[in-house]
């Protein structure tokens, strides 16, 4: 999503562009709060609050990072602290029902993609939002490193303890030979 006659048009007040914009970044900005807050509820919140900040903000998008890098680290923020301020964490919903997963069909058809979501969730909150970056939206390390706003190396890092931890959280799946699956680096 670079469209930048859209976002033009958006950021000079046409109200039509406007909403194409933010209905169109609506599942993306879903699907990363919904990893990052880990249940249905405070998603829905955190996307809520992150479209408006990009709507208020809007304005002021200069373009120095590619669009979606800004909406993404608004989105992050957002959920950051939202997570920050809650008391308690709430357990994740265990039907997965609604979830729109990007993957194989083999990763979303069966028990896997439960035991996929729990084990993001339990990563510690950068493995998570590195991992929801690189293989739920698809960003190069580059990207990450914007949004998340780190150096190269460090995101690297991230991701490479997230993926052993997710590694071995799945183990049983590996060892009964009953789904073979790898994590593009």
């Amino acid at each position: 999503m670079n469209d930048l006659a859209l976002i033009s048009r958006a950021q000079a007040g046409e109200r039509e562009a406007v909403i194409e914009l933010l209905r169109e970044l609506e599942l993306p900005v879903y699907r990363t709060a919904f990893y990052l807050m880990k249940n249905e509820h405070d998603a829905r919140d955190a996307s809520q609050e992150a479209l408006l900040k990009i709507y208020r903000y809007l304005p002021t998008f200069k373009g120095e990072a590619s669009f979606l890098t800004w909406v993404q680290r608004i989105v992050s923020n957002v959920c950051m602290d939202m997570y920050r301020k809650q008391s308690k964490v709430v357990p994740i919903a265990e039907d997965g029902a609604q979830l729109d997963y990007k993957g194989s069909k083999e990763v979303e058809s069966g028990g896997i993609a439960i035991d996929l979501k729990s084990a993001i969730n339990a990563l510690p909150d950068l493995q998570r939002q590195a991992i929801v970056l690189r293989y739920i939206h698809d960003y190069n390390y580059q990207m990450i490193a914007e949004t998340m706003d780190l150096p190269l190396n460090t995101v690297k890092s991230h991701l490479f303890r997230a993926r052993k931890k997710l590694q071995a959280c799945l183990q049983d799946y590996q060892d009964e030979g009953g789904t073979s699956w790898t994590m593009k680096s």
